[in-house]
């Protein structure tokens, strides 16, 4: 009788963790559910400034141009000749995006419009460049 009491006593002190697991998991599928993800070029800019700047809430594929004229898309550094297939690719995978050029405000404009003018020849006619908000 003394086994049978003694087996019960460790079953009631220990603690039983499931109801902790479930929380620490549906925890982590709120976090990730509700994160932001944020796209980027994979290179910092200084944007010129505007007092005409507006929002713009669909710009899905970011081209990024420097002072020094490289261009970056998807983080990586492309070669000019190659922005119009990286921007078809893009639109391929996400039709209803459009595309904002984040240029340097010492960038070349001949470069910024060989951009958009390659996002035109791509197919994205949806073309915008950022800018700070003065």
């Amino acid at each position: 009788m003394s086994r049978k009491n003694q087996k019960a006593e460790e079953e009631a002190g220990a603690i039983d963790l499931t109801p902790m697991l479930d929380v620490v998991f549906i925890m982590l599928i709120f976090f990730i559910v509700t994160a932001s993800f944020i796209k980027e070029t994979g290179i910092e800019v200084n944007r010129p400034e505007a007092t005409t700047a507006e929002l713009k809430k669909n710009a899905n594929i970011l081209v990024a141009v420097t002072e020094n004229d490289q261009v970056w898309i998807d983080k990586r550094q492309v070669d000019q000749r190659m922005v119009r297939v990286n921007i078809e690719r893009l639109h391929a995978e996400n039709p209803k995006g459009a595309v904002v050029i984040q240029a340097d405000d010492k960038a070349s404009i001949k470069l910024l419009t060989a951009v958009a003018e390659a996002a035109r020849e791509a197919g994205v006619f949806d073309v915008s460049v950022a800018t700070e908000k003065k």
